[in-house]
């Protein structure tokens, strides 16, 4: 029985942790996915000032159909494995902001970005859908656009260490709310951090404890605001400690 219990477990542990994964994963590529498209519509209305609207958004369109879109969930993937080794990932999960910044940077998401462009203008200018001077604008400058690459992403992961930190700070004040048995207070500092968690990377220390937070707010609300607990939700309470 013990030994069963303990597959179980560690079977338990491994989805946890394969879940976590790809929250991640899923996070990285569309925060990230999001930045990079972001940086590439900017700098190509910087390379080509004379360029109407209407222009600029068949330019991004045509490099987005023959490519650039697969080509960027890609390129992220791609970093964000290589990253891992670069920095000693062998888990799978990162386990703060930090280590997904120094994955990103390792793992030569910026040169990718940069290979994807040059191929992917060269497939729509032999398809005809840009002149070559188009083409030849675009690659030549194409250092503009990967600066923006590179300064939207720096800003990006910046927003998550100022959301992670308002996350610890929220499930701090939570915490000594409950202890007062403030139940008034844990209300409004709930709110914001159920607001703050939409918005963070998905760490999974962070997660776990707003779930916690989450499971134990709500009984105590339905439970009319009593915060006398049965044992098996006093052990929800232990693992805030």
């Amino acid at each position: 029985m013990e030994i069963e219990n303990l597959e179980k477990n560690n079977n338990l542990e491994m989805d946890n942790n394969l879940n976590v994964e790809n929250e991640q994963k899923s996070f990285l590529e569309t925060t990230l996915g999001k930045t990079i498209n972001t940086a590439v519509d900017i700098g190509i209305r910087a390379l080509l000032p004379d360029f109407i609207d209407e222009q600029i958004i068949n330019i991004k369109d045509n490099l987005l159909e023959y490519g650039l879109k697969d080509g960027i969930s890609k390129t992220i993937d791609d970093a964000i494995d290589l990253g891992k080794s670069a920095i000693g990932i062998f888990t799978g999960n990162f386990e703060n902001v930090s280590q997904m910044q120094s994955a990103v940077e390792s793992g030569g998401l910026i040169d990718g970005v940069s290979n994807l462009l040059d191929t992917v203008v060269d497939k729509v200018s032999d398809a005809g859908l840009i002149s070559n001077s188009v083409a030849k604008t675009i690659k030549q400058g194409k250092d503009v656009i990967l600066n923006n690459v590179e300064s939207n992403i720096e800003n990006s992961f910046s927003k998550q260490y100022e959301a992670i930190e308002n996350v610890d700070n929220y499930i701090s004040k939570w915490k000594e709310s409950f202890e007062k048995q403030d139940f008034s207070s844990m209300e409004k500092v709930y709110e914001k951090l159920e607001g703050q968690m939409q918005n963070i990377a998905p760490i999974a220390k962070t997660i776990e404890e707003a779930k916690t937070i989450e499971v134990l707010h709500n009984l105590i609300k339905n439970n009319g605001q009593d915060f006398n607990l049965s044992n098996e939700q006093l052990e929800l309470v232990e693992k805030l400690k």
